[in-house]
Formats: C-alpha cells, structure tokens, sequence
C-alpha cells in the first residue's frame, strides 16, 4: 500500500469542515509550529482557547 494513497483520506475532514473549524485548525497548526521551531515547552491550551472563542464569536 503507498502511503500517499491515504493523504487525500487524512486531509478529508479538514477540506471539508466548516469555514470556522478550517479556521480552527490552520491557526493551531500555525501555532504549533512556531512553538516546535523555537522548541517551546510552554503550555499551548490558553492560546488554543484563545484561537477556538474568536473562531466562534
């Protein structure tokens, strides 16, 4: 089995989520990786909440 046969699986649900949950999840990942390229410890859940009220309002 090729591996890149399942990347259009895995991307699925993000394609066809919603405006705000594809909102949701780029600014995470955004977030994410700025954390790992600094190599960042700290705690991620108050931006995350940060990220999901302002999608929501």
């Amino acid at each position: 089995m090729n591996p890149e046969d399942n990347n259009g699986d895995v991307q699925e649900p993000i394609i066809t989520a919603p405006p705000e949950v594809r909102q949701i999840i780029e600014q995470v990942w955004k977030l994410e990786k700025s954390r790992l390229d600094k190599k960042s410890n700290s705690h991620i859940n108050d931006d995350i909440l940060r990220i999901v009220k302002e999608a929501v309002r």
